[in-house]
């Protein structure tokens, strides 16, 4: 099965995340198929980035996001309307 989730990078006590589309067989940090976006949760306010129209695509052929991606999917929609309107 195909899953879009969080692959640790950065140094020790130091976190940054790529989100990608990998195997849910995998190791978390190992092998994956594409890089979709990043989440460094150090900033203020926490920086994410991700390509929606890949995310869209890969759940569209069947791909699945776990809790945490979808969360970061839903605030950034969010942050993006808000800019969108005229907002922050």
């Amino acid at each position: 099965m195909v899953k879009i989730r969080l692959a640790r990078f950065g140094r020790k006590k130091r976190p940054f995340y790529r989100i990608v589309v990998t195997d849910s067989r995998k190791r978390r940090d190992s092998g994956f198929i594409e890089v979709v976006g990043y989440y460094n949760p150090l900033t203020n306010p926490k920086t994410i980035e991700m390509d929606l129209k890949r995310v869209n695509y890969w759940l569209g052929v069947g791909a699945q996001m776990t809790d945490r991606v979808s969360k970061l999917k839903k605030i950034y929609e969010e942050r993006k309307a808000t800019v969108a309107e005229g907002g922050e």
